[in-house]
């Protein structure tokens, strides 16, 4: 998906992803604030020190609530190629001023400016020929010893694809089996990935939900997060 779809679909993002997302029983917002408190839980026990954090394919702003609420003290530099999403999420949150337009295969940032490198479900709208390109450059604008957290839909779980298949802006999306991601990101010079996986219960369970992360290792969950280090 280029620029221009993205640019398409900002103003119904938000409709759409709610209707997309009642198989699971919860709102959109619970999906964002998840994925920015596992990524507190990782970059706590990472024992990382963080003080700039990159969110590659922001979109229309949907996580920098949650990120104010769980890395208060954080810079955080939202970065899309959909120019008109950026335009909403400075609209809705006008105290933030920290936007990247990506542009021209780059991502207009120095070298090694960011300790944390985050992607909310972003690879799978871009074509897999270039993963291991986007991978580098984000590789580039990471520290050594920073960090990158790949959040991404799980093809092995079958209520993931019905709803990216039925799911608007998802129409040219192709998933991606968390071992490729991992492999691609060992190509772009990423050290030791490690896949977890997550969301394995909807709302109707979600007094399982405080096992999940003993479930790491099952390849079941709606979603996986990879992760890695620049050595």
């Amino acid at each position: 998906m280029g620029h221009v779809e993205f640019d398409r679909f900002a103003e119904k993002y938000d409709e759409q992803h709610r209707e997309n997302v009642t198989i699971a029983g919860e709102r959109p917002e619970f999906f964002a604030e998840y994925k920015i408190k596992k990524l507190r839980e990782i970059v706590d026990r990472s024992n990382i020190s963080v003080s700039r954090i990159c969110d590659f394919g922001s979109g229309i702003g949907n996580s920098i609530p949650f990120f104010r609420a769980h890395f208060p003290d954080v810079s955080l530099t939202s970065s899309d190629v959909s120019e008109r999403s950026l335009a909403i999420s400075k609209q809705r949150h006008p105290d933030s001023n920290n936007y990247l337009l990506i542009e021209d295969d780059r991502i207009p940032s120095k070298p090694d400016a960011f300790d944390v490198v985050f992607s909310a479900c972003v690879f799978h709208h871009i074509g897999h020929d270039e993963h291991t390109r986007w991978l580098r450059e984000l590789h580039r604008i990471t520290r050594q010893g920073g960090l990158i957290a790949i959040f991404e839909h799980n093809p092995l779980n079958p209520l993931t694809v019905q709803a990216v298949n039925t799911c608007p802006f998802d129409a040219n999306a192709r998933l991606i089996p968390a071992r490729d991601l991992a492999r691609r990101l060992g190509d772009a010079g990423w050290a030791s990935p490690q896949i977890q996986y997550c969301l394995f219960f909807p709302r109707g369970l979600s007094m399982l939900r405080p096992i999940e992360n003993k479930l790491g290792w099952l390849p079941f969950g709606a979603q996986y997060v990879v992760l890695a280090r620049k050595p």
